[in-house]
């Protein structure tokens, strides 16, 4: 039977949180990018710090504030000048107290052109009259059309400049990001999700982009021409400028309000969706036991309750979002109709003129665009402010220890001595308690025990993923604190459980054991692992270029190239973890003779949960809840018939 809705979304929706992109959608016109961003918890710090990757673009920025004023401002002017035009063709003449200062100025610029052009089109006209208006439409059109093609030429700069900015700002961004991953200790990777972590690189960067390559301008577009259209329409006539005026609380009032309902069925569209793809996401990487076990049925059951809900909140969402622009239109129409209706009236009882009047009309009818706009894109801002506090919360991060003032690179030959270990990775959670071993080198030390005995801190520990609270682990004598750290794991080569292929060829997957090492070695290093022969059937053998994590090769081959990568590396010190837990026992059998002389001269921990591996090892640790119960060579510990004996014998399974 099929989960509840409720319990599925809560199970699914994680997805969204770890990373899911989202879809097209937002409050208003065409849509903002669903981002869950919210509102900033310190605005101010985050404003400070967008401001300082904006800083470096001082000149830039400048000349895009300069061509954003320009092309606004030459918008306003192109409207104004039709005050002069339509009340010429009207045939009424104004006093300079009627028309204002701007027009009259207005007016005198096209009459000066006017009078230039005056001698050389007027013979073509009978009518002095007809020739007088043709003539100072023509000149009018002219300066029009000049005045935008100004605006045009200023907002294409504004554009090109300012994705200069924002572009370099973001490389800025995701660099110092990226860079901060590689400082930061293993502790944040083992307790920040992937998907956690890849969302800073895109919801979060996407996020600032957007508003650095659009929003930011729009809002100080929009409030230079907000107060622009206000000064003019002042200009013009200031009882029609108080009746629009009264309509602001309107336009603002509405705007907020299915806003904040867009913002909150958005909000529950961003959940529903999360679930969705965190089912598919699971259902299509689980298809074999889906089929294996027929459940088929259940999980389009299943599917069907997630996506009927999304359904649902994507319809209020988008209706939200969708009557934003109709409902504040409307509401501007509404003001210009009354701005016009009694700018009718004013030209009747108050001498108004014509041009005046259109003019007035235009400015009223945008007066409502900007303050729209505004209040749409501050959401993207505030979500745009909290996405830069996740990526900044990355990068104060504490990083890695840094090394000791005295951390040296002396050669290791790899003896290894672990002092009285204690260690967990929560204060109030001990994994290893007083830890005493000794390896010298050359020496093969296998651990085994069951989940959670500590096995795998072992090794952390001594790569120094972690550092110890307690005791001491020397390698050479010294202390492995008294090292550099680069050059500690330099010396030491490992062999995980979980194998991880990078996009490339399988010798460049190889020599990542060794940059420098020569096509020669590489062979060598899969003939050692017992890769070679499988590797020469792949279709451009060692050229083939892997992807998806090495998706065309079987969970064995790949686990193959992870040795021969480490067999290609020089390092004394070798630690395999389940290295040979996804190789099946005859190819096993293959690798073991490669193995040992892999392991011959080099120092070797093992982590295995086949016994069989371990029986040649010099010593075998015996874990269990993070302490040594009991250790020997293969032999001795089946003398004891101790917990070793219980296991080897299969009376006892490790769990």
């Amino acid at each position: 039977m099929a989960r509840d809705l409720q319990k599925l979304q809560k199970q699914y929706n994680s997805s969204l949180a770890s990373g899911g992109r989202g879809m097209m959608g937002g409050p208003g016109r065409g849509g903002q990018r669903g981002h869950g961003g919210g509102r900033p918890k310190n605005m101010k710090k985050a404003i400070g710090r967008i401001l300082h990757y904006l800083g470096e673009y001082k000149i830039h920025v400048t000349a895009v504030l300069f061509c954003l004023v320009f092309s606004t401002v030459t918008s306003l002017i192109g409207s104004y000048m039709l005050f002069p035009i339509i009340n010429r063709i009207a045939n009424v003449e104004t006093t300079e107290e009627e028309s204002g200062a701007l027009a009259v100025k207005a007016d005198e610029a096209i009459g000066a052109v006017r009078d230039f052009l005056y001698p050389f089109i007027s013979p073509m006209f009978e009518n002095d009259r007809h020739a007088d208006i043709f003539i100072y439409v023509f000149t009018a059109i002219i300066i029009l059309i000049s005045v935008y093609l100004i605006g045009v030429i200023a907002t294409y700069l504004q554009q090109r400049i300012m994705l200069t900015v924002s572009q370099g700002a973001l490389q800025k961004i995701r660099q110092e990001l990226f860079e901060k991953l590689q400082k930061l200790p293993v502790r944040y990777f083992d307790t920040h999700p992937t998907g956690e972590t890849m969302s800073r690189f895109t919801n979060d960067v996407d996020t600032i982009g957007t508003m650095f390559d659009t929003s930011l301008l729009s809002i100080i577009q929009g409030v230079i021409q907000l107060v622009g259209t206000l000064i003019f329409m002042i200009t013009t006539n200031i009882y029609l400028t108080l009746v629009t005026i009264v309509f602001i609380p309107i336009f603002i009032k509405g705007g907020s309000v299915i806003a904040a309902h867009s913002r909150k069925y958005f909000s529950a569209q961003q959940s529903a969706l999360g679930a969705v793809n965190g089912y598919i996401e699971e259902t299509v990487s689980g298809q074999k036991v889906i089929k294996v076990f027929n459940h088929e049925d259940e999980c389009c059951e299943e599917f069907n309750l997630l996506s009927d809900d999304l359904k649902g909140k994507q319809f209020k969402a988008q209706f939200f979002g969708g009557i934003m622009g109709p409902i504040m239109g409307n509401t501007g129409q509404i003001s210009y109709a009354l701005t016009v209706g009694l700018g009718g009236v004013l030209m009747v009882t108050s001498g108004f003129t014509p041009g005046a009047l259109t003019v007035f009309a235009q400015y009223a009818r945008q007066f409502s665009f900007p303050i729209n706009n505004i209040s749409q894109q501050l959401t993207t801002i505030f979500s745009a402010l909290a996405g830069a506090e996740r990526v900044f919360a990355v990068m104060d991060e504490s990083p890695e220890v840094s090394d000791l003032p005295q951390a040296c690179e002396t050669p290791i030959e790899g003896n290894v001595v672990f002092d009285d270990v204690t260690f967990g990775y929560v204060p109030d959670k001990i994994i290893l308690k007083n830890i005493s071993l000794y390896a010298h080198k050359g020496q093969k030390i296998a651990f085994v025990g069951s989940t959670g005995a500590g096995k795998t801190t072992v090794t952390n520990l001594l790569s120094r993923f972690y550092d110890i609270e307690q005791g001491e682990i020397y390698i050479d004598g010294k202390p492995i604190k008294e090292y550099k750290r680069d050059f500690l794991r330099k010396n030491i080569a490992m062999v995980l459980q979980d194998t991880h292929l990078f996009t490339g060829t399988v010798r460049e997957n190889i020599r990542y054991g060794r940059r420098d090492a020569t096509d020669e070695e590489v062979e060598a290093a899969a003939k050692t692992a017992s890769a070679h022969s499988f590797i020469m059937r792949l279709e451009n053998g060692y050229d083939t270029v892997l992807e998806g994590d090495g998706a065309n090769l079987s969970q064995g081959q790949r686990q193959l190239i992870n040795i021969a990568r480490a067999a290609l590396s020089k390092a004394p010190i070798l630690v395999l973890d389940e290295a040979t837990s996804s190789v099946d026992t005859r190819t096993e059998r293959h690798i073991e003779h490669g193995m040992d002389r892999l392991m011959a001269s080099r120092t070797t921990f093992v982590i295995a949960h086949r016994l069989s591996t371990v029986r040649n090892s010099n010593a075998i640790m015996v874990l269990e809840k993070g302490e040594i119960i009991e250790r020997g060579t293969h032999e001795q510990l089946l003398e004891k018939k101790g917990r070793y004996y219980e296991l080897y014998t299969g009376q006892r399974e490790l769990d």
